[in-house]
């Protein structure tokens, strides 16, 4: 059933935004150590879920099954399998002195100076060719881990440029989720999609590239260290593999079972049974950012239930009534894109949800449909890489330990391209040629 349009459905997700992240900067104010990692995002979350559950005048068991379609979502399962194979991966290649190997390599070859520009680039080429931001850090964050513990570069920073890079590829692979839904959505082809994302992606990817640099560049390697070139050769064959755009779960899967096998092979006390125990430390390390994300995908179904989705898009379309500029419409549809993913943190869903209402903003504005796919996209990725409750800073987060707010203050990228994205919105570049 069709829900009204209600903006005080929106309400839920801003009272966990404010006990979330109001609970860290209160505590910092007091001088609390580790100030964010006081109080557990999935317990901050409950009583949003609460007033989400009793708000309306549904059956409250419609309501709990409508919350519970959204933790089941097949899209929420997929992320929540990422992790534990993130998890199982990242736990028995540490185990085996992969990770070390692979830091101790890539440091004796490449400078200190250029360990976040290195890092942003091999992030952002194998999104690009998987298609997944969510692999690409899987696979990429333990490295940068590691590097942080060779270096004086800072963890956030270090994990800012992976995930970063990793949103920079999603945005502009063809075989994104993202890039299939805008498309889809707005009636246009791919590769000309691609050509608008790139003409504005691109500046901000190189602006980043030299911002990096700069900030990295008096970065030191504080332990130099020995490597196995055996013990290196999962992250080859996985990176390899994700190159060739191999699904993310045989990369991962693959990659779990090729590191257990270097690890029987090489290391000495390393049986089946510490591989099995390895592979669950993982797993039972990804319990709060899978319970998290169970949970942000039912308050997000229930917000869409109670009409809040309905809401931003009628709000935005009575926004551009009045005017019928290109300039307004693509604001309107960055808008339109932006606050939904703020709503349901999961970019590809946002999309689907915005894209009709973006479509007709497109036709009423005279918004070329390769240029409204493109902002649609665009937006989106900014603000995925944005909300500390996103599924990209949560993996990042859970496998660097470090707080989701401490990742977003070093999301330099996001940040470059929402500035690239308005500038371009505001004089009109790129043009959509036919």
């Amino acid at each position: 059933m069709k829900q009204e349009a209600n903006g005080w459905a929106l309400a839920p997700l801003a009272l966990f935004l404010v006990i979330f992240i109001g609970t860290g900067f209160s505590l910092t104010m007091s001088e609390t150590n580790m100030a964010f990692y006081q109080l557990s995002a999935t317990v901050a979350i409950l009583p949003a879920i609460a007033w989400a559950v009793w708000m309306g005048k549904g059956v409250l068991t419609d309501k709990i099954n409508v919350f519970l379609r959204g933790a089941g979502d097949s899209g929420i399962i997929t992320m929540c399998m990422i992790y534990l194979l993130a998890g199982g991966f990242a736990s028995v290649a540490k185990a085996i002195g992969g990770v070390e190997s692979t830091v101790n390599l890539g440091l004796s070859v490449v400078p200190a100076s250029m360990v976040l520009p290195g890092l942003f680039i091999i992030a952002a080429f194998i999104a690009t060719a998987m298609g997944t931001s969510m692999g690409t850090i899987a696979a990429i964050a333990p490295i940068a881990v590691g590097v942080a513990t060779k270096t004086d570069i800072p963890s956030a920073l270090l994990m800012g440029s992976v995930v970063g890079g990793a949103m920079f590829g999603d945005n502009l692979s063809m075989i994104s989720d993202t890039t299939i839904a805008a498309t889809r959505t707005q009636g246009c082809e791919m590769a000309d999609k691609f050509k608008m994302n790139f003409l504005i992606a691109m500046p901000a990817a190189v602006l980043t590239i030299v911002i990096l640099y700069i900030v990295g560049e008096g970065g030191q390697v504080l332990q130099e260290g020995s490597y196995s070139l055996i013990k290196v050769l999962p992250y080859f064959l996985i990176l390899a593999m994700a190159v060739i755009g191999i699904n993310v779960f045989i990369v991962l899967g693959s990659g779990i079972v090729l590191t257990g096998i270097v690890g029987l092979i090489s290391v000495t006390d390393f049986g089946m049974l510490k591989f099995s125990q390895d592979i669950y430390s993982g797993f039972t390390g990804m319990q709060e950012i899978l319970v998290l994300s169970l949970l942000i995908g039912g308050l997000g179904e229930l917000i869409k239930y109670h009409g809040g989705i309905t809401y931003i898009i009628n709000f935005i379309g009575k926004l551009t009534r009045g005017t019928k500029s290109t300039r307004a419409g693509e604001f309107s549809i960055g808008a339109l894109s932006v606050f939904s993913d703020l709503c349901t943190a999961n970019n590809t869903v946002a999309i689907i949800l915005t894209g009709g209402m973006a479509k007709e903003i497109a036709k009423s504005h005279n918004v070329d449909p390769r240029r409204s796919a493109s902002l649609l996209d665009i937006f989106s990725c900014i603000i995925q890489g944005l909300i500390p409750y996103g599924a990209q800073i949560l993996l990042a987060g859970s496998i660097s330990q470090l707080s989701p707010l401490e990742i977003v203050g070093n999301m330099y990228y996001c940040y470059i391209l929402a500035f690239v994205a308005i500038i371009s919105i505001i004089i009109g570049f790129p043009k959509a040629r036919s």
